[in-house]
C-alpha cells in the first residue's frame, strides 16, 4: 500500500495563486491514490521559511499551489515535499485530475516572487 499526503493552498474553494498568503490548505490523506480523508488547516501564517516544516510536520509529500517563489520551493525541497505548481482551479477538480494523471507535475516559480 502506498499513502501519501496531498497539500492544497487554497482560498475558498479555488488552488490559491500565493501559498503562502493562502487562507487554508486543504490535506488530501490517500492511500492507493485514493482519497482516505480530508482537512483543512488554516494557515497559520507566512513566515519565511515556517510553513515548509509546518507542513512537514503535517506529514505533507506534495504540496500543489498556483505560485511560488524559489526560496520557497527549495525550502520545500529540504523537507523534501515536491511542488507543483502554476495549478489553478476548483481544489475539488484539482485533486481529481491530479489522481487521474491529468496535472502536469512541474514547478515553476512565478515571476511576482522571484526572490522569495
Amino acid at each position: 500500500m502506498i499513502s501519501m499526503i496531498i497539500a492544497i493552498s487554497a482560498d475558498g474553494d479555488e488552488v490559491s495563486m500565493h501559498f503562502g498568503r493562502c487562507e487554508k490548505y486543504i490535506l488530501y490523506d490517500l492511500e492507493d491514490k485514493k482519497i482516505v480523508s480530508k482537512t483543512e488547516i488554516k494557515n497559520p501564517g507566512h513566515q519565511p521559511f515556517f510553513l515548509p516544516k509546518f507542513l512537514a510536520e503535517k506529514g505533507v509529500n506534495i504540496l500543489i499551489t498556483g505560485g511560488i517563489g524559489p526560496r520557497a520551493i527549495n525550502t520545500f525541497k529540504e523537507f523534501n515535499i515536491k511542488i507543483i505548481s502554476n495549478v489553478e482551479g476548483k481544489v475539488e477538480n484539482v485533486i481529481k485530475n491530479y489522481l487521474e494523471g491529468k496535472i502536469k507535475e512541474e514547478v515553476e516559480p512565478c515571476e511576482q516572487h522571484s526572490d522569495f
